[in-house]
């Protein structure tokens, strides 16, 4: 078994209104020192792979066609030693 975390977030240029709302609410509960909130998505990847490399494709074929918005989003693949978690 393979584990792959996946990390989706918003690019730099593209308005994320989720990140403001959270960063008004921390300036409203006093962390006034927070200048900037990006918000995004956090998958656990289970593969039943036991090759690493192939496994490592898969997921940024996942990646690719489905997990993110190469649009608008970027994203980072770990893979996680020993299936993780």
């Amino acid at each position: 078994m393979r584990k792959a975390e996946v990390f989706v977030t918003l690019k730099p240029v593209v308005n994320d209104p989720q990140g403001l709302t959270i960063r008004s609410g921390l300036h409203a509960l006093g962390f006034d020192k927070v200048t900037d909130v990006r918000s995004g998505k956090y998958l656990l990847v289970t593969l039943d792979e036991p090759d690493a490399a192939k496994a490592r494709q898969q997921v940024e074929e996942m990646a690719r066609q489905l997990l993110a918005n190469e649009v608008i989003e970027d994203y980072r693949i770990t893979m996680l030693q020993g299936g993780g978690l």
